[in-house]
């Protein structure tokens, strides 16, 4: 996805990761647009378009022209391209392994590989089972008469992996980091994010309508009678629009210590006196907690309520909702048709994904190691990772540099930030140490009863952390992925071998080219570290305030400007806006990262000439690189739902926001005051 970091690891969901993979995802298609020969193509730029009044346009503007966004897409880009290629290596590997799978050996990776990806495959057998694989949890909803029997299957239902009512697992504590606690968040909807349910304009108002049909027959599909479809699916929007109601927002989440109340158990079991603690955490197998962090107090509160005056009934229309929401992307053709045509509302794709596109992903997101070590040997040298690492070194020093001549901060607060910089974990490419998926059962049959076992292996295996020390070299994302992220509770920057490759990082291209791409990319995880979230951890990954007073105070006034500017920009029409306070720690790194990497480049630049490449200087070069890695064409239902969920910026946006703050891009194209791309001093955003 456009996606280069992945914050703070939140509750670890297995299904949403196992499902979201089958859903029809933005992360990659099938295209004759295939990598450039050249690192930058003068082709795909507008050049009738001045650099300094709209650089995205005049970086991008050949290929937005000649691009188009394939039909089961809802953005098309950059990432897109390269997570294609990379795709074609992962196909290749899933073949082999379903080919070999009845001759390889009994438990290997290879085997498993191989069945999960066949069963996903075999589409004869998903539509001669229909929903007989979850028949008996249906029949397990229809049984419930009490509220303990309610709270009995929602606690079966954590422990399959389906995150029922709110989110439970297992994470870092963010206020002790070597220690693994137990965490409830809120959660619970069916719909993308709390404002859809909450907002009342018209276009959600129809939205909301169109849920509520989605949920009738879905249930219609499953059996339910079509009267009682209709009034379970109002019954289940009643239902999450409480839920909804006591929901933060996800702005008001992204204060790390507004979400985190370590609480007792005996004080959990005070704050939700209808709900048996005890009993939850027994029957999702988790023993020994003595204490939870409760992220939403206020939600824990409302559900409790809603135990009480909440019908069983209404309850039961709930969860049969949500169990067929989760595995219908995994059963017969009329509920992935109708799964693929309700989320058409946030993709604006027209067309399904090729099934083995989807198997593909699936596969990745269940036994994404035992991929990525294939991929990995097929695809990433040692000789490639020793560059990237060298890359990332300069970048960390190029950091380092401009910690120390920031004007203004203290040095109390220099040394601490520094300390923080130098503790940095470096991931490159893959884990030193694979995942052992040896206790994983894959077997010959039903796709979705693979899945099933897949999510309650992956569930398991994440409440088994509770109370153990953490795990240092685990990673949360697989090799194939074109992602990168940093972690505030590790203090660790990661970058799969997905992403290191061209337009990132070309061996053949020029440095400014690969520091515009890769380098900015490795700048802007490093700056995560302190953006306005990772500044609050410490270097041992300690949500702990180490900055001086004054210190702080000039960074959140330096913040707002980047907030400000943000809020200023629009998407797909007037009335859509970016949301500056949500998307405002990727447009801190976005601008930290480009300038540390200019820094990196002209340090390498120094005492070598300048020497230009179609013209265009290595600074020219540097900011061309980053625009590519950017460019987007993207459809208005995907950008909609993008600026409400979303913590980064469109692509636009990424380009245009940051620049404009840069004296170093003006310079390099002759932008003058006054300019479209030129803030005014005043206004101009600089931290890092």
């Amino acid at each position: 996805m456009t996606r280069l970091t992945r914050r703070a690891l939140p509750l670890v969901l297995p299904l949403a990761l196992l499902l979201a993979a089958l859903h029809p995802a933005p992360a990659v298609a099938q295209s004759a647009q295939r990598s450039h020969a050249r690192s930058i193509d003068p082709a795909n730029m507008d050049t009738t378009c001045a650099a300094c009044e709209d650089f995205y346009e005049y970086a991008n503007g050949g290929w937005l022209t000649r691009a188009t966004i394939p039909a089961a897409y809802s953005v098309w880009g950059s990432f897109n391209e390269l997570a294609d290629k990379n795709n074609e290596v992962v196909h290749s590997i899933l073949e082999d392994a379903r080919a070999k799978a009845s001759t390889a050996k009994a438990g290997s990776n290879e085997q498993k590989l191989g069945i999960f990806y066949g069963s996903c495959m075999d589409s004869a057998q998903a539509e001669r089972q229909g929903i007989t694989p979850i028949k008996p949890m249906l029949d397990r909803i229809a049984a419930l008469h009490t509220r303990a029997d309610v709270e009995g299957l929602v606690a079966e239902l954590h422990r399959d992996g389906l995150g029922v009512m709110f989110s439970f697992g297992a994470r870092q504590d963010p206020k002790n980091s070597t220690d693994v606690i137990a965490i409830a968040g809120q959660g619970g909807l069916g719909l993308p994010d709390r404002d859809y349910y909450t907002r009342t304009d018209e276009k959600s108002a129809q939205l909301r309508d169109a849920y509520v049909a989605h949920v009738a027959r879905t249930l219609e599909l499953s059996g339910v009678p079509a009267a009682d479809a209709r009034a379970q699916a109002q019954r289940v929007m009643a239902l999450e629009t409480q839920l909804a109601n006591a929901s933060m927002t996800r702005v008001q989440q992204r204060d790390p210590n507004a979400v985190y109340h370590k609480m007792s158990l005996a004080e959990v079991q005070a704050l939700t006196p209808s709900f048996q603690w005890n009993r939850f955490l027994q029957e999702i197998g988790v023993s020994g907690v003595d204490v939870i962090d409760v992220r939403q107090p206020d939600f824990f509160k409302a559900l409790d309520g809603m135990l009480d005056s909440v019908p069983v009934e209404d309850w039961q229309a709930y969860l049969r909702w949500h169990v067929l929401d989760n595995a219908a992307p995994a059963l017969s053709s009329a509920f992935v048709n109708e799964d693929f045509n309700f989320n058409r509302n946030f993709t604006g794709a027209t067309e399904l994904l090729p099934r083995w596109r989807r198997c593909l992903q699936a596969t990745n997101a269940a036994l994404g190691e035992a991929l990525g070590q294939e991929y990995v040997r097929r695809t990433f040298t040692p000789a490639a990772k020793k560059r990237a690492l060298e890359m990332v070194n300069n970048l960390q020093a190029a950091l380092r540099d401009h910690i120390e001549g920031a004007a203004w901060m203290s040095d109390t607060t220099k040394q601490r930030a520094i300390a923080k910089l130098q503790a940095f974990t470096k991931k490159i490419g893959y884990p030193d140490k694979w995942r052992d998926y040896s206790t994983l059962e894959v077997k010959p049959g039903a796709f979705v009863e693979n899945l099933l076992r897949a999510r309650s292996w992956e569930t398991a295996r994440n409440l088994e952390k509770i109370g153990r020390p953490v795990d240092r070299t685990e990673w949360g994302m697989t090799p194939p992925t074109v992602n990168a992220y940093y972690n505030p509770s590790m203090n660790e920057i990661v970058f799969p071998a997905g992403i290191l490759q061209p337009p990132f990082f070309d061996p053949n291209a020029d440095d400014a080219v690969n520091y515009g791409g890769m380098g900015a990319v490795i700048g802007h995880e490093m700056t995560h570290g302190f953006d306005d979230q990772g500044r609050q951890f410490d270097a041992q990954g300690n949500l702990r305030d180490w900055w001086t007073a004054a210190d702080a105070e000039q960074y959140k006034s330096r913040a707002e400007r980047v907030s400000d500017q943000f809020d200023g920009y629009t998407v797909v029409d007037s009335t859509t806006h970016v949301n500056g306070k949500l998307t405002l720690g990727e447009n801190i790194a976005d601008l930290g990262g480009l300038t540390i990497a200019y820094a990196a480049l002209e340090k390498a630049l120094a005492g070598k000439p300048r020497t230009k490449i179609d013209g265009f200087t290595p600074e020219q070069r540097f900011f061309l690189s980053w625009a590519q890695v950017w460019r987007q064409r993207a459809r208005p239902e995907y950008l909609r739902s993008m600026v409400a969920t979303n913590p980064h910026s469109p692509g636009v946006w990424r380009v245009n926001g940051p620049l404009s703050n840069m004296p170093e891009f003006a310079k390099a194209f002759g932008c003058k005051a006054g300019d479209p791309m030129v803030r005014p001093p005043e206004q101009q955003a600089q931290i890092w």
